[in-house]
């Protein structure tokens, strides 16, 4: 069994050989290849890996002209790699590689992505609090409980990675992308070290776009194949509000007598009815184009898990 090991970098030049070495430690009895991603790093980050690169062929180094992010480090790795199984990891020394058998073990039981849960935290309480509000949020939204979605020490078979791409902030949500595919996920608590160097690249952005990454992964995973059902719905809901105010207006109108001037009640129902008709036709809109692009491309929509005699 080959294992992979996909580990963006930006600014870490004290932590990454420690890290290359407690690695080796810890797959003596595996093939292994380690993908290094330098995210435009400002220091030393580079040479230190290009002399890593020098005296293991296993180390694949990658660096970018500029930081791109975490996720696009994460799939320019996944593109490389060539493991049966493929951990990601930070380059912090926050992740323990002392857990690698711990995460092969739970991918034998038979679970295809594996997620780190950092049960005891060493970060201060501002990084804490919005973590847990976060990884609330998401379990609720994609019905899939993990207590730490944003722990970057994972273990995932190699479909998985085929099927997934990653940008923008997605790769904190790779295991609702996962379990949307009806791949099997499951979590394994995980030693959380303090951070020995450096400090952490990460500010209160990343909630805000990660937020907003939430509901393209929402709409991605349930529905970029139907988007009748999210617009024409809302659209429904809206324009049958409408409807009903319409018609009471109507009713208190001829059966009452009373009038409709100054009712900000009637602009109220002619809006809902105008803005429903407006996003059921982008809803149908949408089912044009995702039905065009079907026959563009003509990519399979499911995930196949086996076949036979194919």
């Amino acid at each position: 069994m080959k294992l992979s090991f996909v580990i963006p970098v930006f600014n870490e030049e004290s932590s990454i050989e420690i890290l290359y070495y407690e690695i080796l430690e810890n797959v003596k009895k595996y093939e292994y290849e380690i993908i290094f991603v330098d995210d435009g790093s400002t220091d030393k980050s580079f040479q230190i890996l290009k002399e890593l690169g020098t005296k293991d062929s296993q180390v694949k180094v990658l660096k970018f002209r500029k930081n791109f992010g975490k996720a696009a480090g994460l799939q320019s790795g996944f593109d490389l790699c060539t493991g049966d199984i493929i951990f990601t990891m930070d380059a912090d020394l926050q992740d323990n590689p002392d857990e690698i058998e711990h995460f092969i073990e739970k991918i034998a039981e038979g679970y295809d992505l594996v997620a780190g849960w950092k049960k005891k935290r060493h970060d201060p309480l501002s990084k804490t609090l919005p973590s847990k509000l976060f990884n609330l949020v998401t379990q609720k939204t994609f019905s899939l409980k993990l207590h730490d979605y944003n722990c970057g020490f994972k273990a995932y078979k190699k479909e998985v990675i085929k099927e997934i791409d990653v940008y923008g902030e997605m790769h904190r949500y790779i295991p609702a992308l996962a379990h949307a595919r009806g791949f099997l996920v499951t979590e394994i608590p995980v030693l959380h070290r303090k951070r020995s160097f450096g400090k952490s690249k990460y500010g209160i952005e990343r909630y805000i776009r990660g937020f907003l990454d939430l509901l393209t992964v929402k709409l991605v995973t349930k529905y970029t194949h139907s988007p009748l059902y999210l617009f024409g719905g809302v659209g429904l809901l809206f324009f049958l509000s409408g409807s009903s105010i319409s018609f009471y207006l109507t009713i208190s109108k001829y059966v009452f007598g009373n009038s409709l001037t100054n009712r900000p009640l009637l602009f109220l129902g002619v809006l809902l009815i105008m803005v429903g008709v407006q996003l059921f036709s982008v809803g149908l809109i949408g089912e044009l184009l995702v039905n065009q692009n079907r026959k563009i491309n003509k990519k399979s929509q499911v995930s196949i898990a086996e076949k036979i005699n194919v």
